[in-house]
C-alpha cells in the first residue's frame, strides 16, 4: 500500500512494553486486509509475543489461513486478548499464556499447553523480543544486558529445545531476527547483538534439523511501528521513525505477515536456513 503514514509521527511516549490502543496512528496488522486462502489449514502454531506488533499480525494471517493459535505474551492481558477474539471470529482455536519467558521454565510449559490443547505442534514463532536504548556503554547496566539476552536468545533457544520434540518432519520455526542482524543501531547495542545471535542460532539449528524434515527461519524486519517503538526509543527517533529507508516511513506489521505465511507454508519446503529480510528497501547484506 501507498497510503500508510509516513513521518513526522506525533509526539508520544509509553512506558516499556507498551500497549495497541496508545499509539498514533494505531498499527495496522492486517484486521482487515488479510484474506486467506487456506495454506495453513489444520496446522498448529506458537506464537512468542503475539499480543501485538509483528506477533499480532501474524497471529491474524495464521488464523485466517487455517491454523489454530497459542499466544504467548508477558503481561498485555487487554492486548492479549483483542487477539483472541480475532483468531475466534475466523473459527480457529486460541490460547493464551502470560508469563516471562526469561524463565526455563515458563517457555517449557508454554510449549507443553500448546501440545496438550492442540495434540502437537507444526509451527514455532519465536518473536518475542526486550530493547532498550542507550547512548553510552556505561549506561547499560548488568542486569539490562542479561535481560536482553533472557528474552530475546536464551528464551528462543529453550522454547525450540521443548518444541523439537513434538515436532513431525514438515514442521518449522521461524525466528524474528532484525535489520540489526547485520547493522547495529548503537543506540540498541544489546538489542542488535542478541538479533546477531538469533541469525546464527537460525543458521545453525537449520543444518541441525535438517535430517529430521524440520524447517528453521527467520524474518528480519527494519522500521515497523510496533508498541516497542514509543515506548523505548527517544522523542526525535518515534517522530522520524522508518525515514531513513528508501521507502521514507516505517513499516506496518500488516506487511510483514506475508513472510511469516510463505516460510510456514508446506510448499515452501525447500527454504530453510534462510533469512527473509523485510526492510523498505534497505539492503540487508
Amino acid at each position: 500500500m501507498s497510503d500508510y503514514p509516513k513521518p513526522p509521527y506525533p509526539d508520544q511516549k509509553q512506558s516499556m512494553p507498551g500497549v495497541t490502543g496508545r499509539m498514533n496512528p494505531r498499527p495496522d496488522h492486517g484486521e482487515s486486509s488479510y484474506r486467506g486462502s487456506g495454506k495453513l489449514a489444520g496446522k498448529r502454531a506458537v506464537i512468542t509475543g503475539g499480543d501485538s506488533g509483528i506477533g499480532r499480525a501474524v497471529a491474524i494471517a495464521y488464523a485466517r489461513e487455517g491454523a489454530d493459535l497459542l499466544i504467548s505474551y508477558l503481561d498485555e492481558h487487554d492486548d492479549a486478548h483483542e487477539v483472541k477474539a480475532l483468531i475466534q471470529a475466523e473459527g480457529r482455536r486460541a490460547v493464551l499464556i502470560a508469563g516471562d519467558l526469561r524463565s526455563p521454565e515458563q517457555c517449557r510449559a508454554v510449549i507443553e499447553r500448546a501440545v496438550e490443547d492442540f495434540g502437537g505442534l507444526d509451527i514455532l514463532v519465536n518473536n518475542a523480543a526486550h530493547q532498550a536504548s542507550f547512548q553510552d556503554i556505561a549506561d547499560i547496566s548488568d542486569e539490562e544486558w542479561r535481560l536482553t539476552f533472557d528474552v530475546n536468545i536464551h528464551a528462543m533457544f529453550y522454547l525450540a529445545k521443548a518444541a523439537v520434540p513434538h515436532m513431525r518432519p514438515g514442521s518449522v520455526i521461524i525466528n524474528t531476527a532484525s535489520i540489526n542482524s547485520d547493522m547495529p543501531n548503537p543506540i540498541l547495542l544489546a538489542y542488535a547483538t542478541t538479533k546477531g545471535a538469533i541469525q546464527n542460532f537460525t543458521g545453525g539449528l537449520a543444518q541441525m534439523l535438517a535430517e529430521r524434515g524440520i524447517r528453521v527461519n527467520a524474518v528480519a524486519p527494519g522500521p515497523i511501528w510496533t508498541p516497542l517503538i514509543p515506548s523505548t526509543l527517544p522523542g526525535e527517533s518515534v517522530r522520524h521513525f522508518g525515514k531513513q529507508v528508501p521507502l521514507k516511513r516505517a513499516g506496518q506489521p500488516a506487511e510483514l505477515a506475508t513472510a511469516y505465511v510463505m516460510l510456514a507454508d508446506p510448499r515452501s519446503s525447500y527454504t530453510s536456513g534462510t533469512t527473509v529480510a523485510v526492510t523498505g528497501g534497505k539492503p540487508f547484506i
